[in-house]
Parts: structure tokens; C-alpha cells; sequence
């Protein structure tokens, strides 16, 4: 099939009935080459096509000689009998037809039709008294060959659909049979030329049914050969959205700030691929690009790094339908439903296609099998959701995203190659990221930033959120966002959000330190916090392998932390060298030796900072073969358990004298400089905050995060 197909090969007129046949030959062959050996058919499809398929399907089986009862609740006007529900009615033409009638030989060929098979059994838990009526009597009468309609949007129960031993799904449209399908009046209402481009029409009608398409191609409007077409594709795009589907309208570029390498990844490995797709002629090279393409993407990463968002910008760029998933939402305290909910998810999405699935928290029920707690019902799920994927058809454009922050616990079958096979990190954002960010939520709440502040809104976002010091307090985009969001909250109270007025960078610090619990020192603490957090700082800056420092404060900016000395990012933060950790023990002891020097007396304070200098002392003793005293031989100690006596004593030994060096030290650099390190702690006790800037100016010679 070639990719445009010529007008004059296009049909002057299509009834339904017509276009159901040539959009369906398949199907209808195999449902009656089915039905004449015998075998019960269920043909799963949308409530408008099961009249007209079953049309199709009643003239190949009368040429068989196989008659068809049509059980569909109605009551002929002529019988004369009250008006009862239609269920009840239908319940009651399918008790007739298993008891009564005919038996035998002519019995056998009469196929018994339930067009709405899924209203006589649907559920929610329990079958209903009338659904037990039904599976009893459709299991009653062996002689009896059904054919049975379900609309997927319905739930099935199992004991009915074992019955089918043969089952026909109906998604959308094949793409080889969609030329037979539209006339030569509705082809010269999208494109500019004589002419139907078959593959742009399917990209965006993939998943309607025949009947469906009719009528949409049949409201189709405006002149012929249009300069510009895009109003008759919009329309019947708007018309494939099923329920409160919608295609979102995010750049990829524009609204999300930083991420180069992350949306480098997603234009060279889909979007440029697609593009390019849509560029070909050749059907058969668009058929190798199109097995190309990866159909599920797992997106990881800490919280609030914008996965959805990224998955949002994907399908904008597609022209996709999104569908965000809880995974939790998805289970059901009902049999088999948790199962139909995914079902009906990808139905909803093959019908809207181009669309998108996001399953948000995909680890919520597609964990590793057999490492589950609960009930058991997410090893159904993972199955019925490697059904779903599996079931794809390659040209069509139904791609499924699953967002996680473990990607580790993900069902390996999951992983493989033809379902999640592309993977994507994405990480905390860095400097340039969080600079990006900024700029994007500057513009959009007016905050209107000076150079000065956005500089220490980004160097500040790049340090642990207050209240944590590990790599899990990180700042995320989400984080950054709130930031902003406080920011104009600030300027909306102060009257500012109109006037133009800068945001500085106390603003920021404001907004950076407006949710803090900040405790009240007295001045005799006050000075002895400053007095020790400017012993760490004046070691800092006499170790030539310490990170520049960034700030300095005894406000108290993390909880409880009365204060603090924050480092600038190292320029090397993959390789830590030897040299680098005995730095940074040295500076633990900073503090220490600083309240000895100046106060004659030591605190509490240095608790945390002796466990660390402890800890990366054993480190490059015992794990790192990084021995002072050259006693011990090179090899790691750190998980044998079998050490000797005498080997246990050396290592303490080794540690001991390690940690008493570097403290020795701390204590010269503290005495050399003690003039500076007055200074330092009556400016910090003054101002509160130190930042790198100040510090430049009272300590020339010192590195900071602006030098």
C-alpha cells in the first residue's frame, strides 16, 4: 500500500454496512470460519458496531445454512405483553431459547446471538441473582452455539468468558484498510491536492471504529482542496478524544527549564525519529522505522524532578491524548477488577491514539513477582499489563510511561526489550538546570529577579534543603517552583508584584528561610557558635584541598543546627582524592580547636563533627589501605571478620594517630591565624550571615564561591 493514495481509487459513497465489511474482512472471516467448527465466539467491540457487524456476519453464515436468533430484549408490538426491564426481557428470550424450541440436529446449527451480553452479566464483586441466572442457563444446553458482544468498557466475569473458546478484539482501524474507508468528497476536504495521505489520516483515527469514522468524515465541512487543511484535521482530532481526554500544550524547550542531556535523549531517540517518520514516502522503510521506535519508557528518578512533566511535553509534541495513572487507584478489593481497570485504560487510550499512558508510581503494583505483601492481585496486574503492551500494533501510536523512584523494584519482564526497553534518568537538577528554572518562573510570576539575586537563588537551591543534610534533601524543580511561589507571595503582600520593583536577594533569603523554626540564642551562645563555626572556616581556607566556602551563619538555617559553614560544589566530585578527606578532617577539628583557643573551654558542638572525622579516619585505614604509620599491609579491613588481635589494635592505632595529626594540625592553623579568626567571629556575630562576597572583602586571600 502506498502511502497517498490517488482519488480516483477512493469510493463515491460508503454506507455503514459497507464500510463495517471493508474495514473488517478479517475479523468477520475468522468469527464464522470459528462458528462453523463449532466453537462459541465473543467479539469484544464498542456498543455502535455490534448492529452492523453482526450484520456482516448473518450473510456469510445464511450461505452456510446457519440460521441466527438475535437475543436483545425486544418485544414485538404485536405480542401484546406488558413492558418489562430489558434485562429481565433478555433474561427471559434466553430462558426460551436453551429450554425451548428444537432439538437435535437443527439445534446444532442455530447460532444463538447476545448482542449485549455484557449488561445480562455485568458486576462489581459478587455476581448479581440475575448474572447467576444467566451463567446457569448458558451452560445448560450444549447443543446451543453462542456468539456473544462485549463492549470493553464493561467488566466480563471469568465463569462467562471461559465459555468462548474462540475471542475477536476490535480496536480502530487497520492502516492497509483505511483507503476503502473514506470517499472522494471527504478527501478533498483535507488536503490541499487531489489525493489522501493514508498514514497522517491514521495517525490520528487509529483507534475509532468504522461506524465511528463514518460519522466523522461524514461532518466534515468547508471547501475542497483547502490552502490550509489544519481546521479539518483539528476537528476530527477533537472527535477522537474519548471521555476528558485532552492533549496538553507544553514545550519541551520552553516550559521546562535545564535538562539538556535528559531532552536530548527523548528528541533523538522518539520525537526526531518520529519526525522523520512522517517525512518518508516509503512504506516499507516507515515500517522499520516505526519497529524502531520504543512503545514504553520508564522515567526514574527522586521525587519532583519532573517525570510527568517530561511525559507531558512528550505527547504534546506528538499531538497525544494523556492519560495519568495512580497506580494505587488502579487496585480493587473486587476480583478481576483491578485487571479491568488497566484493561480499560489502554482500550480508552488505543481509541484516542495518538495518546500517552502515565503510570505514575508504576512500582505501586508492578514490583518484582513474588516480592509482594498484600493480597496477590498485583501479580494479576504485571500480567494483564504485559497482555496489554504485548497486544500493540506496531504503527500505532499508543506509548506508555511509567514513572518510579525505585526503578530497581520494577518487574523484570517489564524491562525487557519491546515493553519498558527505554529508560530515562532523571536526576536533581543541576546549577544550569536550576538556573533555567528560575528564568522560566521569573517570567511567569513576574518576579523580576536582578542578576545578583538569581545567582544566589541558584547557588543557595544547591546545598540540602534546611532540615536535611543528605543527598535526599536535595532541591528538585518542584522545590524551586515553591521557592518562586513564595517569592511572589512576598511581593504580593508587600504591594510589589505591580510597581517593577527587583527581586533581591533578600527576598530570596526571606523566602528561603520564611518557614524556619530559628531558635534565639543568647549572646553568650551566640558567640561561642560563632566562635566555633569560624574555627571551621579559617581551616577551610588555610587547606588548599577544602571546597571554596559559600556562606557562613549561626541564624541557624538548619533544624537543629544552631549553625553552619556551607562549601561551594568541589570541582571534582566524581574522584576524592587522599589528600581531600585529610583536608576535610582537619576542618572538622576547626571548631574544637577554635572554642579551645578563644574561650579556654570546649562543648558539646563537636560531637557531630568528631563522628565524621572518625568515620573517614577509619575509612582510609581500614577499607582504603591508607595507613599512617605504614604497619599494616595495603588490602581492605573494613569486612573481615577474622582479624586478629594484635591487627584490630594496630588499625585503632593507625586511626588514633591519623585523626591526633590532623588535629595537631587544625590547632596550628587555628594559633597562626588567631587574628583573623577574631575578626571573622565579630563580623559573623554582627551580621548573622557571612556570604562569599563579604568574606572576599575581610579576608582577601581567602577562596570562596565567587573567586
Amino acid at each position: 500500500m502506498s502511502r497517498t493514495v490517488s482519488e480516483d481509487q477512493l469510493p463515491e459513497s460508503l454506507t455503514p454496512a459497507a464500510a463495517v465489511i471493508a474495514a473488517y474482512p478479517d475479523e468477520l472471516a475468522r468469527a464464522g470460519e470459528a462458528l462453523l467448527r463449532g466453537l462459541p465466539v465473543l467479539v469484544e467491540c464498542d456498543k455502535g458496531l455490534v448492529g452492523y457487524f453482526y450484520s456482516g456476519l448473518r450473510k456469510r453464515l445464511r450461505k452456510q445454512g446457519i440460521r441466527c436468533n438475535y437475543i436483545d430484549g425486544r418485544v414485538p408490538a404485536e405480542a401484546g405483553a406488558m413492558p418489562m426491564g430489558l434485562v429481565p426481557t433478555m433474561i427471559g428470550q434466553l430462558r426460551d431459547a436453551v429450554r425451548g424450541g428444537t432439538h437435535g440436529e437443527d439445534q446444532q446449527r442455530r447460532v444463538m446471538v447476545l448482542p449485549h451480553l455484557d449488561l445480562l452479566t455485568t458486576s462489581t464483586g459478587a455476581l448479581t441473582s440475575e448474572a447467576r441466572e444467566v451463567v446457569a442457563l448458558l451452560y445448560e444446553n450444549p447443543n446451543i452455539l453462542w456468539l456473544g458482544f462485549r463492549d470493553p468498557s464493561f467488566p466480563l466475569p471469568k465463569v462467562i468468558a471461559n465459555l468462548f473458546q474462540h475471542r475477536i478484539s476490535i480496536v480502530g482501524i487497520a492502516r492497509e484498510r483505511l483507503a476503502h474507508l473514506v470517499t472522494k468528497r471527504e478527501a478533498r476536504k483535507l488536503a490541499e491536492r487531489p489525493g489522501l495521505d493514508v498514514y497522517k489520516l491514521y495517525k490520528q483515527v487509529s483507534g475509532v471504529h468504522a461506524i465511528r469514522l463514518r460519522q466523522l468524515l461524514d461532518s466534515l465541512e468547508g471547501e475542497d482542496y483547502p490552502s490550509d487543511p489544519t481546521p479539518a484535521w483539528t476537528q476530527i482530532r477533537q472527535a477522537t478524544l474519548e471521555g476528558d481526554l485532552s492533549v496538553p500544550e507544553l514545550s519541551l524547550d520552553d516550559d521546562i527549564g535545564g535538562y539538556a542531556e535528559v531532552k536530548k535523549r527523548i528528541k533523538d531517540d522518539i520525537l526526531d525519529i518520529l519526525g522523520r517518520k512522517e517525512a518518508l514516502d516509503d512504506p516499507k522503510t516507515i515500517a522499520r522505522i516505526e519497529g524502531l521506535i520504543p512503545r514504553g519508557m520508564i522515567f526514574w528518578g527522586p521525587p519532583g524532578t519532573g517525570k510527568t512533566l517530561f511525559a507531558k511535553a512528550i505527547a504534546s509534541a506528538l499531538g497525544a491524548a494523556v492519560q495519568i495513572v495512580n497506580g494505587p487507584e488502579l487496585k480493587s478489593r473486587w476480583v478481576g477488577e483491578s485487571e479491568e481497570n488497566l484493561r480499560r485504560i489502554f482500550i480508552q487510550a488505543r481509541q484516542s491514539a495518538p495518546s500517552l499512558i502515565v503510570f505514575d508510581e508504576l512500582d505501586s503494583f508492578a514490583a518484582q513477582r513474588g516480592t509482594y505483601t498484600g493480597s496477590g492481585v498485583e501479580h494479576s496486574m504485571v500480567n494483564q499489563l504485559l497482555t496489554e503492551m504485548d497486544g500493540f500494533r506496531n504503527n500505532e501510536l499508543v506509548f506508555v510511561v511509567g514513572t518510579t523512584n525505585f526503578v530497581e523494584s520494577i518487574d523484570s519482564a517489564l524491562l525487557r526489550p519491546g515493553r519498558f526497553e527505554f529508560h530515562l534518568h532523571i536526576p536533581y537538577p543541576g546549577a544550569e538546570d536550576r538556573e533555567a528554572i528560575l528564568k522560566i518562573y521569573d517570567q511567569r510570576l513576574g518576579l523580576n529577579m536582578n542578576a545578583a539575586a538569581l545567582t544566589h537563588a541558584v547557588r543557595q537551591t544547591g546545598h540540602p534543603i534546611e532540615g536535611s543534610d543528605t543527598a535526599t534533601g536535595r532541591w528538585s524543580g518542584d522545590h524551586v517552583q515553591a521557592l518562586c511561589r513564595a517569592i511572589a507571595r512576598k511581593r504580593l503582600r508587600d504591594a510589589r508584584d505591580q510597581d517593577g520593583d527587583e527581586t533581591t536577594i533578600a527576598d530570596v533569603e526571606d523566602a528561603l528561610t520564611a518557614n524556619l523554626d530559628l531558635p534565639t540564642l543568647t549572646p553568650e551562645e551566640e558567640r561561642t557558635v560563632a566562635t566555633h563555626e569560624c574555627g571551621h572556616a579559617i581551616v577551610a581556607l588555610h587547606t588548599e584541598h577544602t571546597p571554596a566556602i559559600d556562606r557562613i551563619s549561626i541564624r541557624g538555617d538548619l533544624t537543629g543546627a544552631l549553625g553552619f559553614v556551607r562549601y561551594a560544589d568541589p570541582a571534582h566530585k566524581y574522584v576524592i582524592t587522599h589528600a581531600q578527606i585529610l583536608d576535610m578532617i582537619a576542618t572538622l577539628f576547626g571548631g574544637r580547636e577554635a572554642e579551645e583557643e578563644l574561650l579556654g573551654t570546649l562543648t558539646i558542638g563537636a560531637s557531630h563533627d568528631l563522628e565524621r572525622a572518625t568515620a573517614m579516619a577509619r575509612g582510609l585505614v581500614e577499607r582504603y589501605g591508607m595507613s599512617v604509620t605504614g604497619e599494616l599491609e595495603i588490602r581492605s579491613f573494613s569486612n573481615d571478620e577474622r582479624l586478629a588481635e594484635a591487627t584490630k589494635t594496630q588499625l585503632d592505632a593507625d586511626v588514633k594517630a591519623l585523626l591526633e595529626r590532623e588535629r595537631a594540625r587544625a590547632r596550628k592553623i587555628i594559633q597562626d591565624n588567631r587574628g583573623a579568626l577574631e575578626v571573622l567571629r565579630d563580623l559573623l556575630l554582627e551580621k548573622k550571615v557571612i556570604d562569599a562576597k563579604t568574606m572576599s572583602a575581610v579576608v582577601p586571600t581567602a577562596k570562596t564561591a565567587d573567586a
